[in-house]
């Protein structure tokens, strides 16, 4: 009677892990087995056959792709702007001293913790007032802006485990302050730029109530998904969202597999 439950008791982490990994990754699954589907109708809720119809014509439905570009663009661009502010920033709440450093620290975060539609109507309210016509740069300011303070808080956890001896002793080989900074600061802290960056991609990418509210006629990948699923949800959505899944994955294994190169490669 008690083996069972010691079982239990030594593998209830895994158990209890690999039951969450399945909870998150259920939804990708059935995202991806929808792509091969042939719906009879307009809504793909219901299995009909396996087709690959979609995948041959991922921009089959009208404003599908050029809402995907968008996005993308917006992503990209917002993640360019927030690392390298984000990055600025966390390197100056570390490494100086400053008045009114307490509450910058604070208030950098304050986007991680307010709700987003208080910041969506925040910024339309700022935009309207300013007289700022609703589009594509009041999306990307947007975006900038709630991506920043993730941004800081990656690349701020990195720079405070940095040992100072490395950076003293480049100094002491005759380093100047931009070489100490491009060959041994920059490199330590680059894991935590990458892994601020990838955030805010996906972030800006998967944004839809601050976009909703400060986009005015421009439709991103997310308000286009919204607003066919009003109509009926085309397969070509989830060939989409299959096809950012498998990437976000090789992603994440390229960046493991060059993480154990690395370890491996450094002397014991």
């Amino acid at each position: 009677m008690n083996k069972p439950l010691g079982w239990l008791r030594r593998n209830f982490v895994v158990i209890a892990g690999l039951g969450t990994l399945a909870y998150l990754i259920l939804p990708n699954v059935v995202v991806t087995v929808f792509s091969f589907n042939n719906p009879a109708g307009r809504f793909n809720y219901a299995w009909q056959e396996f087709s690959l119809d979609a995948w041959k014509d991922p921009c089959g439905v009208a404003d599908l792709c050029g809402s995907l570009s968008l996005s993308l663009q917006i992503a990209f661009w917002a993640t360019i702007g927030a690392t390298v502010l984000g990055t600025a920033i966390a390197f100056a709440l570390v490494r100086y001293r400053f008045r009114a450093r307490g509450a910058v620290n604070s208030l950098i975060f304050l986007p991680m913790a307010m709700p987003e539609i208080v910041m969506a109507a925040s910024l339309l309210a700022l935009f309207l007032n300013m007289g700022i016509q609703l589009g594509f740069w009041t999306i990307l300011i947007a975006h900038v802006m709630f991506c920043l303070s993730f941004v800081v808080a990656a690349v701020k956890a990195r720079v405070l485990s940095m040992d100072p001896r490395l950076e003293e002793a480049a100094r002491d080989l005759y380093a100047g302050p931009v070489q100490t900074f491009l060959r041994v600061t920059l490199p330590i802290a680059a894991p935590g730029i990458a892994a601020g960056a990838l955030l805010s991609f996906a972030l800006s990418f998967d944004d839809f109530i601050i976009t909703n509210f400060n986009s005015g006629n421009t439709v991103t990948f997310p308000m286009f998904v919204w607003g066919s699923a009003q109509r009926g949800t085309p397969v070509q959505i989830n060939v989409i969202g299959t096809a950012m899944f498998v990437i976000a994955v090789l992603v994440v294994l390229a960046g493991q597999w060059v993480g154990n190169r690395r370890k491996k490669a450094q002397p014991k």
